[in-house]
């Protein structure tokens, strides 16, 4: 019988193959797309070989989705770490917009994938079910704080928490996912550092004022 260090040693070296296989196949996908996506040009680079992430993944569609589950996965867990319940309802939806503005900014790979699979209809995200399971807790967070806003008052009752989402998805997406065709038309980078704090205030601002909006 192995040793339970050498064994967790032997998981430990699993978990690293797999994270590095997903890491470098995040890039080609959200590079080349799905169709566009070479398996064996993961497997060069990377340490191990094409037949190993089959092992691990079983395919190459396979292992498309499991890059969509870490990167929507990604998400949702920072989500789930923002500690808002004690703080105001509008500040708390201004902290919540503040942390995808955030995210997105840093991900640009997210929005690339995002994309990608929406060109697909979203057909192989639809059959994953880890992201099945992703939706509740998103949007929990949410419902909170717009039932907390409107025991207070201070928010319509005709907005539901997929709303809120859209809302603030669309804006974060939208600055990354067309930052080269807007700059192209009006002149204007969008991820310009002059005016970062400018959009990510501008974010919670409309939320709040259309929530508030009577």
């Amino acid at each position: 019988m192995a040793a339970p260090s050498s064994e967790a040693e032997r998981q430990r070296d699993k978990d690293r193959t797999r994270a590095d296989i997903l890491a470098v196949a995040t890039r080609e996908f959200a590079d080349k797309g799905y169709t566009g996506a070479r398996v064996d040009e993961i497997a060069a680079r990377t340490s191990t070989t094409k037949r190993m992430i089959y092992y691990y993944f079983g395919g190459k569609e396979q292992l498309y989705i499991a890059v969509l589950e870490q990167a929507y996965s990604a998400l949702r867990t920072s989500e789930a770490r923002l500690d808002v319940e004690h703080l105001e309802p509008e500040e708390a939806l201004r902290q919540l917009a503040e942390l995808t503005f955030d995210h997105h900014e840093a991900n640009p790979d997210f929005i690339r994938l995002v994309s990608i699979e929406n060109i697909h209809h979203a057909e192989h995200l639809s059959r994953s079910e880890v992201l099945a399971g992703l939706a509740d807790p998103a949007l929990g967070g949410i419902t909170r704080i717009l039932e907390r806003g409107r025991k207070a008052g201070l928010f319509r009752e005709d907005v539901d928490a997929l709303d809120i989402h859209m809302l603030i998805s669309s804006f974060c997406v939208f600055r990354l996912a067309n930052r080269h065709t807007f700059q192209a038309i009006f002149g204007r980078d969008m991820l310009d550092p002059a005016r970062r704090q400018h959009y990510r205030a501008m974010l919670g601002t409309l939320l709040i004022e259309y929530l508030t909006a009577r």
